[in-house]
């Protein structure tokens, strides 16, 4: 099948990448003239686990193109996918201005190719409030008359930054809205090697397609929140999160995923959904107290976390001068996205106080020094990261940071603190090492 997709962040290259994996003919359109050269050279634009191997795989095999010629991505694509930014103020709105371009370019082509062409299906794969796929419909109809024959569809991913490639080639489920029957087949036939591991395949209307992907990362956020929740009380109240969680995650019916406890979620999908969902509700009159709860709760737990910090050094005055060395910078592991990233709101907080930072990140270090310039010191090994550091605060539970030297930690370190925002030490090794130890939904640990 020949499709197109309409951006190559991480959405769209991670969509193109993988359907030509399959077979397909796909062409991938951007605006950016150097992003493309960069694709041309098989050089992705993103850290994502063997993502790399596959752009180079396809495109040495002619299945996997790129251009920056709208006329050439459009006019011989059965599917168009728009998979462009749809970026949100700080109340959820939505800005819709790049659906809008990809629109208005993809009904200039089809307009000009006349009625007898063959219907194209135009995907909208772009993360966007219910009713914005009739709203590209509309506006499309609106520029090439009654008579061009085109069809529209909603089509949201389910993908997780680090396990991209693995959540699209076999995925839990496809969910697809669609206006006809024989848009559902295109698609079908086209999910059909995804599926084959027996997951499904979702059929149904537009609007619902569209509040599935709100709806799920809504959930998923109220579970990080509501761990996060029971950690702040069992910090009060003497318990232990990680006996709890045992104890609750055993019932089948509450299960494990997303119920660890930490600094909150982050990243470009559960902080911009969360805040959609409450923006819906306001323009609906619909009253949405979970998701505002959700979405304060998770505000407040870095603030929360931060408030450990500032009471060890004796109040906000105490952090003034002080070192603070992070590990972990992106908003989760393997990936280098720093969008929402609690390591960088605390790193904000702390600098506020008059402390200096340095911080170490596998792979997202590049991203950190563009976002905060001369805010935080970068260094290429944890040891030297920590180096002079009156604390250490662990954001990021990447694998490297779980069984670290701590004797040559404490060696390079001005005093033996350590914030763990991810609660990934024992608190009595921490203990018996010498270590002020601070977690999440845990007492902390005095030096024993």
């Amino acid at each position: 099948m020949k499709l197109t997709m309409v951006g190559t962040g991480y959405v769209g290259l991670v969509t193109g990448v993988c359907f030509a994996e399959t077979g397909n003919d796909v062409t991938c359109l951007d605006v950016d003239a150097r992003k493309i050269e960069k694709l041309k050279q098989n050089i992705c634009p993103i850290y994502e686990p063997g993502l790399t191997e596959m752009m180079e795989r396809n495109f040495k095999a002619g299945r996997l193109n790129y251009t920056l010629d709208k006329e050439e991505a459009y006019k011989d694509a059965e599917m168009i996918f728009i998979c462009v930014g749809t970026p949100s103020d700080e109340k959820g709105h939505t800005d819709l201005k790049y659906i809008d371009a990809a629109a208005d370019d993809i009904a200039s082509v089809i307009k000009t190719l006349g009625p007898n062409q063959t219907p194209k299906v135009i995907v909208v794969k772009s993360t966007v409030p219910v009713g914005t796929t009739f709203y590209v419909r509309d506006r499309i109809r609106a520029i090439v008359g009654p008579d061009i024959p085109f069809s529209v569809a909603d089509n949201p991913e389910f993908l997780k930054e680090g396990d991209a490639i693995i959540d699209f080639m076999k995925p839990d489920r496809v969910v697809v809205g669609v206006e006809n029957e024989e848009a559902g087949e295109k698609f079908r036939d086209l999910y059909d090697p995804f599926v084959r591991n027996g997951h499904p395949i979702y059929i149904m209307d537009v609007p619902s397609a569209e509040m599935v992907k709100y709806a799920s990362n809504n959930f998923l956020a109220t579970k990080i929140s509501f761990i996060n929740e029971m950690a702040n009380l069992c910090e009060a109240y003497g318990a232990d999160i990680n006996r709890v969680r045992e104890g609750m995650c055993s019932d089948k019916r509450v299960g494990h995923h997303f119920l660890y406890p930490g600094l909150g979620y982050g990243g470009s999908c559960f902080p911009k959904d969360t805040l959609a969902c409450i923006m819906m509700g306001d323009k609906a009159g619909v009253t949405t107290q979970i998701s505002n709860a959700v979405h304060g709760t998770n505000q407040r737990q870095r603030n929360l976390f931060f408030k450990k910090i500032v009471k060890h050094f004796g109040g906000e005055m105490g952090l003034n001068g002080k070192t603070i060395a992070f590990w972990g910078l992106a908003f989760k592991p393997r990936t280098d996205d720093i969008r929402e990233a609690p390591a960088l709101s605390l790193v904000r907080m702390a600098v506020g106080y008059g402390a200096t930072c340095r911080g170490f990140d596998p792979v997202a270090m590049e991203n950190v020094a563009a976002e905060m310039g001369n805010t935080i010191s970068l260094h290429d090994d944890i040891y030297e990261t920590a180096k002079g550091a009156d604390a250490l605060i662990i954001s990021t539970d990447w694998d490297e940071f779980k069984t670290p030297d701590f004797e040559k930690l404490a060696s390079v370190m001005n005093g033996k603190v350590i914030f763990d925002g991810r609660n990934l030490y024992r608190r009595q090794q921490m203990g018996q090492l010498g270590f002020h130890y601070y977690s999440v939904g845990r007492q902390p640990v005095m030096p024993s």
